[in-house]
């Protein structure tokens, strides 16, 4: 009968299985948070389950190893050997329980770990440990809770399927009546109600905690208060000390530039030399550097690990970001120390104009001489562009501030306003144009500031042509001359030249050209109408006859 027993059990086993796949979860047992005047009780009442829990595992385990020691085959022993290493692994678990629940403490922070072999990349990273479990910290309260939400919940849906399994194991041995049946399902239950016991102790101890925690926990703008009380309160008088260290380290960085300024002659060139840029930069460098090493170095000497590794996040941070940016900062380190595509005191184009760079720095200076405006360019602007050396007679802008032009569209105007954006006129009667600064170059403006000419023309009959290319201009230049000096031009007429045109389809034609001074560039139409009126007066005192156009005329005829 003893050899049937395995049988047994494999057919007991067949029929737990078959029922707990028919059988559908029991609803979870719901426990609500007791209050805070029941814990002792529960407490004390969790304890001595644990203790009784204990005392049977204790139990079982001797009888297990009597049995193992007693063992008549190999796999009885090996069978006897695993049940033993679940029981010792299940009183290990309900001994940690009960100590966690007398000690009203995690009593797992306390055990030591064992000591490991030496990794390089280990110990790099756990200098960045303490900021870690620092932010670990302050979600500590919020994932204890969640953890033990967890358990409450997988020991909950397991408790019913094992009550179920209990309930048909008692019901199937009430229908046995072979003796070594129903010893061998008295055994299985008697396993299965020590899983029960061990299950449910569990999930006491996991809902007593979450209760705890329940009712000390504190709103989240109070906890981060405290938190932030206490880090400044830790913390706070080391933040001060690298601060003060950061400030005496730009100070000092300021005053050594200075001196640098102040005793170097490269310094104060117009153009810097090569050695003198590299210098700068290397000072640059070496200020921003000791910026970041210096709280790290008070942060060292102080112990405090935390702000330390939180420092030296910052630094890897910065490494990982140069690593990924050194091609676009090695060419602005080129063009810093004006060895690179841009250089100061040439020419480049940008945004459709001109300019001269006139001075490079992190942030560079360009100018347009001509329009006497300027902008200032981060030096990272500058690595797609590219400078020529200019000559001294190239030109810059078509016109300053105060000069009068004429676009091709007709327009003129006094320029009153010039950006690298807008370009704006005064025309006379006082309306002002707007132009955008493409727009404004691209209708050619032509500058009358320096000095201008107008060109007239007078049409005489060929009846004057005996005398029309010698006495008749010769006359008209002495008569349009002297009526410029009545009027108060001649001072600013810079020359004066009357000449033959052309012999037109109805009159001859004399031109009357005139240079001025740009002072006149406002009176530029009043001086084209003047010289017309100068020349008609000339005809009406010397006779000279201003023909009709004969084609128009001889035309009109025929139709009539």
């Amino acid at each position: 009968m003893i050899a049937n027993v395995p049988n047994a059990r494999r057919l007991i086993s067949g029929f737990l299985f078959a029922s707990l796949l028919a059988m559908v979860p029991a609803a979870g047992m719901a426990k609500t948070a007791q209050p805070a005047g029941a814990f002792a009780n529960e407490t004390v009442q969790t304890l001595i389950n644990f203790v009784n829990l204990r005392s049977g595992l204790k139990k079982d385990i001797e009888n297990l190893k009597s049995r193992i020691a007693g063992a008549q085959s190999e796999a009885e022993r090996i069978s006897l050997v695993q049940e033993l290493g679940k029981l010792e692994v299940d009183l290990a678990t309900v001994t940690r329980n009960f100590e966690t629940v007398a000690t009203g403490v995690d009593t797992t922070k306390l055990q030591i770990e064992k000591e490991q072999e030496f990794d390089f990349q280990k110990e790099v990273f756990a200098l960045l440990r303490p900021a870690i479990d620092e932010m670990k910290e302050m979600t500590a309260h919020v994932r204890q809770k969640a953890d033990l939400r967890e358990k409450i919940a997988y020991y909950r849906e397991r408790l019913p399927i094992i009550q179920q399994a209990i309930n048909n194991l008692g019901q199937l041995s009430t229908q046995s009546e072979d003796e070594a049946l129903k010893a061998s399902i008295a055994t299985l239950m008697s396993n299965w109600q020590k899983q029960l016991a061990f299950m449910d102790s569990e999930l006491q101890a996991a809902q007593l905690q979450l209760d705890k925690l329940t009712m000390s926990e504190t709103s989240l703008a109070e906890a981060s208060q405290s938190y932030l009380k206490s880090f400044f309160q830790k913390r706070g008088l080391y933040l001060i000390e690298a601060a003060i260290v950061v400030f005496a380290i730009v100070l000092i960085s300021r005053l050594s530039l200075t001196a640098l300024r102040r005793h170097v002659s490269g310094f104060r060139q117009p153009h810097r030399g090569f050695r003198i840029r590299l210098l700068e930069l290397f000072h640059r460098i070496l200020t921003a550097i000791a910026v970041v090493i210096g709280p790290m170095i008070v942060f060292y000497v102080v112990e405090d690990w935390v702000l330390f590794s939180v420092g030296l996040l910052l630094l890897i941070g910065a490494a990982l970001t140069l690593r990924s940016t050194l091609p676009r900062y090695w060419k602005q380190v080129q063009i810093f120390l004006n060895v690179g595509a841009v250089r100061e005191g040439e020419r480049l184009f940008l945004d459709g104009i001109p300019w001269l760079v006139e001075e490079i720095n992190i942030f560079c200076t360009l100018d347009n001489p001509t329009a006497d405006i300027r902008q200032r360019l981060h030096i990272q602007e500058l690595g797609n562009l590219k400078s020529r050396p200019c000559k001294s007679d190239e030109p810059w802008f078509p016109c300053r501030k105060g000069d009068w032009v004429i676009l091709n569209d007709g327009v003129r105007g006094k320029v009153v306003g010039i950006s690298p954006e807008l370009v704006q006129l005064v025309e006379r009667g006082g309306s002002r144009v707007t132009y955008l600064m493409g727009d404004f170059l691209a209708k050619s403006p032509r500058n009358l500031a320096t000095s201008f000419r107008i060109k007239e023309v007078l049409g005489i009959s060929y009846g004057l042509q005996k005398d029309s290319t010698d006495s008749i201009i010769s006359t008209l230049q002495s008569y349009v001359q002297s009526r410029l000096d009545e009027e108060g031009y001649a001072d600013r007429l810079l020359n004066l030249r009357v000449e033959f045109n052309r012999a037109g389809e109805s009159s001859l034609e004399l031109v009357v050209i005139a240079d001025f001074k740009g002072e006149l560039a406002d009176l530029y139409n009043r001086l084209r109408r003047a010289i017309q009126r100068y020349c008609v007066d000339a005809c009406t005192e010397y006779g000279w006859e201003i023909p009709f156009p004969q084609l128009t005329l001889h035309g009109a005829l025929q139709k009539a």
